[in-house]
């Protein structure tokens, strides 16, 4: 099957469509109580007049429906500068292993060079072996020292 996928900015009329997948990744990781945002929230965030974060989606330009995304924010480290943290790659799970997930990472990857940020960021979940494999693909190191935090308000 040959694939004609669009990678571009995301839009503020993306944002719905963001947020059925962030709910189908919320599935797959058995934890749709926990996706609490709105769609009016996501928009704000996004495209208000303080935006915190940027995303690229994966548009199916036969259908012109987004099959994926990829979000992420600048990160300041004290030791290192601006760093890209990627929040979540999501490919619709119809459309996983077609290269769409490498399509986002690599666009990262470019802007992480193009805006001069020091590195790249992001968590994986322990069990989520796919995922893993295929950030092991890209190099990526794994490092188990550190200890997630949050509090919850």
């Amino acid at each position: 099957m040959m694939l004609d996928i669009q990678i571009r900015r995301a839009q503020k009329g993306d944002c719905s469509r963001l947020l059925e997948l962030i709910r189908e990744l919320a599935e797959y990781e058995k934890a749709t109580e926990q996706v609490t945002i709105t769609l009016e929230h996501l928009e704000e965030s996004g495209f208000g007049k303080n935006p915190v974060w940027r995303a690229f989606v994966a548009v199916d330009t036969k259908t012109n429906i987004i099959v994926g995304f990829s979000l992420y924010y600048i990160r300041f480290s004290t030791w290192k500068g601006q760093r890209l943290y990627l929040e979540d790659i999501i490919v619709n799970k119809e459309w996983r292993g077609k290269g769409i997930g490498s399509m986002l990472f690599d666009t990262l990857l470019k802007e992480m060079k193009e805006q001069k940020f020091t590195g790249m960021m992001w968590q994986v979940l322990e069990w989520n072996k796919p995922a893993i494999k295929f950030y092991k693909k890209y190099k990526a190191s794994f490092d188990p020292e550190w200890i997630n935090c949050n509090i919850e308000n």
